[in-house]
């Protein structure tokens, strides 16, 4: 998993600037500025939320692991399905989106 996307997950926690949840996201996707989702989202919120981001134009990036993966990453001690971002810099999302691509093609 990214070292960016590590990073920048603690430090959004840290600053309150993100929103978990798959409900959550999905009710909040205009306010996102990029959205990451766990492959343990069931298919019929999976295709809401992406086509509700695709509507916006906000990125999407999906997460290789479990919600209970992504969890640990933020470092909270539950499961995480989905993640977006409400306030990052266009620098953070496309280095993150360049990290993302790299790990799909290991």
């Amino acid at each position: 998993m990214g070292k960016i996307l590590e990073k920048t997950l603690k430090d959004a926690l840290k600053e309150d600037k993100i929103t978990m949840g798959a409900k959550q996201v999905l009710n909040s996707v205009k306010n996102s500025k990029l959205i990451i989702m766990s492959k343990s989202v069931d298919k019929e919120m999976f295709a809401k939320i992406e086509s509700n981001a695709k509507n916006e134009k906000i990125p999407l990036v999906n997460f290789q692991g479990t919600s209970v993966a992504l969890g640990k990453l933020c470092g909270l001690q539950f499961r995480i399905s989905t993640i977006s971002f409400t306030s990052l810099s266009d620098a953070n999302i496309k280095s993150i989106l360049k990290d993302m691509e790299t790990e799909e093609k290991k």
